[in-house]
């Protein structure tokens, strides 16, 4: 049996392609893609991959394709979702950092590389955690740290984070939740 995932998204969907590309998910299928944002590439990257996509405005919208979804997967959804909300689906989220490090509310996207960067830090990396009504407040499933190199911008750092962490936890999180949804 397949666990049925719903991919919340915003923007580029580099996230989505690495969970869409993964061979390392074998017991979980995307079967949706849902979007706050009408011009967001992940759209496309959804529909080349023959997974359904749409633009939800609310909360109350998105309600409406979560029938059945075994597991949300926030990835790179630039919104906060009501307590209401998380406490009705499981719920995971990737973050480009190492929590509890540059998170929380305002952390996303290059604030946080800006933040580790302005810092000093020689490591980050990237969480996957499970969704409360707290901006990365959920429990931790996977982390992978990155070396901070000497150079590293913002848009460096980022680019790397995702190919050498956030592309391969994910995927490896949502198969490990898929296994334990179905007890496989």
């Amino acid at each position: 049996m397949l666990a049925s995932v719903a991919v919340l998204v915003s923007g580029g969907g580099t996230n989505l392609a690495a969970i869409l590309a993964s061979p390392e998910i074998k017991h979980a299928r995307v079967e949706i893609v849902i979007s706050n944002n009408e011009d967001a590439y992940a759209l496309t990257r959804a529909k080349e991959a023959g997974v359904k996509a749409v633009v939800c405005k609310s909360e109350n919208e998105i309600h409406k394709y979560l029938e059945g979804i075994d597991l949300v997967v926030l990835a790179g959804f630039m919104k906060i979702l009501s307590k209401d909300f998380v406490d009705r689906y499981k719920i995971i989220n990737i973050h480009p950092a190492l929590i509890p490090s540059f998170c929380g509310k305002g952390m996303y996207g290059l604030h946080v590389h800006e933040a580790a960067l302005a810092k000093g830090v020689k490591v980050s990396g990237a969480t996957v955690h499970y969704v409360n009504e707290v901006p990365d407040g959920g429990q931790i499933i996977e982390q992978k740290a990155v070396r901070i190199k000497d150079g590293d911008t913002p848009e460096t750092l980022q680019k790397r984070i995702m190919e050498e962490a956030e592309w391969i936890i994910l995927p490896r999180a949502i198969e490990k939740i898929a296994k334990e949804i179905y007890e496989i």
